[in-house]
């Protein structure tokens, strides 16, 4: 398959890292798996055209010298319409909102920018089989947005990562 689109994101610190990590653990022990992409668990900013991948590259190095770590809080579990993505979600904040918005490519999108941590991608039946499991070792938390990664998708791509240095 040829690559799509360009997807610039949001990688979250080791803890965090770690701690959603478990969540997945915990899946693959009840039987799930899914079908994962081989990244750090992140939240999506933007999509961009492949032809714009200069220009992803550029908002990335001006958000990343702008802001310093933020904090996320992933309070909540969520499904997206259709059934297959199975996500831990933080709370919209004056930062990661501001992020988002110098990140945005302004290309039109299918569906409102949703800020999300992906933890199953599967068919609606096995994720919606995998939500008790979760919420079992869900537990919210506060993690730390560190750095931004470029990525082009399928296959998977990695273009570029830099960390949010802002304020330092």
């Amino acid at each position: 398959m040829e690559e799509q689109f360009l997807t610039l994101m949001a990688d979250l610190d080791d803890a965090s890292q770690r701690r959603m990590g478990e969540w997945y653990q915990s899946l693959k022990e009840a039987g799930f798996t899914g079908t994962q992409t081989p990244l750090p668990y992140h939240i999506s900013l933007s999509t961009f055209p492949l032809e714009k991948e200069r220009e992803a590259v550029e908002r990335m190095k001006k958000a990343a010298a702008a802001f310093p770590p933020i904090p996320v809080h992933i309070s909540h579990i969520g499904i997206f319409p259709g059934g297959q993505v199975l996500f831990g979600a933080p709370e919209r904040s004056a930062e990661l909102t501001a992020l988002h918005d110098v990140c945005d490519s302004g290309a039109p999108q299918p569906y409102p920018w949703t800020p999300h941590v992906t933890i199953l991608i599967d068919t609606p039946e096995t994720v919606c089989a995998a939500v008790p499991v979760l919420v079992r070792s869900f537990t919210p938390f506060i993690g730390k947005i560190t750095r931004l990664h470029l990525c082009a998708f399928w296959p998977t791509r990695e273009i570029a990562a830099m960390p949010l240095t802002g304020g330092q």
